[in-house]
């Protein structure tokens, strides 16, 4: 039986324990909790403050690591100049290619270690939160991958216009160059953003879910079920313990999957066959 239908019969046994006043399953509104401001578009919310504590926690590690090198590393500096390596050399060099891939090693390492910060802070105690399920800070993310994108295309084509018309493939016929041009540029100004966004935003939005049924359901069961239910709430909660696990490998492939995505779009603006 899939995860999906084990959340689904249990949250429909816990809300038949309860009745009119029983339990409430988790949902989106869950993802929404502003401290300052309340219901207002400009209210400072919980993720904006894990956002802030992520970037000044980044810094203090990498800065205070960096600062104290020495030729037998440290814990701290082996993780630095491990997680530094992984994204100069995998992320970095092997898609962008190393004659280019330097200038853009700042953005890449930014990028992954913050989302893969900011993911892990949803299985982190007193945290819990994984802000990129909130989908303005991945769309933030995304505008300044594609602009960074347009802006080395458009640099390496020596003009907007040259970087349009490089859109339509080479050797069509005339009646469908404005069909593939606008088909073309779907893809590279709307769609692929979109879908930067929406992949990590859906991922960490559903994986964060999917842990909050199986726990405050397994609460609820233990706390107000009958003795079968107790057992049910038993089995949510090592549900969730083992979905804890699996949620901290989605949560660092999310993040490699989107540096990696980034490197591959960039890789293509500063191809000359692009």
């Amino acid at each position: 039986m899939s995860p999906n239908m084990v959340s689904a019969d249990l949250v429909t046994s816990v809300v038949a324990a309860g009745g009119d006043g029983g339990f409430q399953t988790p949902g989106t509104g869950n993802f929404w909790w502003p401290l300052i401001g309340g219901d207002s578009a400009f209210a400072f919310t919980r993720p904006a403050l894990a956002v802030l504590l992520s970037v000044a926690l980044i810094a203090w590690f990498f800065v205070g690591t960096t600062g104290k090198l020495s030729i037998v590393p440290t814990k701290r500096q082996f993780l630095v100049e491990g997680t530094y390596n992984f994204v100069r050399n995998t992320l970095g060099r092997d898609i962008i290619g190393s004659k280019d891939f330097l200038q853009f090693l700042p953005l890449l390492f930014t990028l992954f270690t913050l989302i893969l910060v900011n993911n892990v802070f949803g299985i982190i105690p007193f945290v819990q939160f994984p802000t990129f399920s909130r989908l303005g800070f991945p769309l933030v993310l995304t505008v300044i991958v594609y602009l960074t994108y347009h802006a080395v295309g458009i640099r390496r084509k020596h003009g907007i216009i040259k970087y349009l018309a490089s859109l339509i493939p080479p050797g069509l016929p005339g009646w469908l160059k404005p069909i593939m041009f606008f088909l073309e540029f779907l893809t590279y100004f709307i769609i692929r953003p979109l879908t930067l966004a929406l992949r990590l935003m859906g991922n960490m939005l559903a994986g964060h879910l999917m842990l909050l049924v199986f726990i405050l359901g397994g609460e609820y069961l233990l706390l107000h079920g009958n003795i079968g239910l107790k057992g049910a709430g038993i089995l949510s909660m090592g549900f969730a313990v083992g979905m804890t696990f699996f949620e901290l490998l989605i949560e660092f492939l999310q993040a490699f999957i989107f540096t990696l995505l980034a490197a591959l779009y960039i890789s293509e603006a500063v191809s000359e066959h692009h």
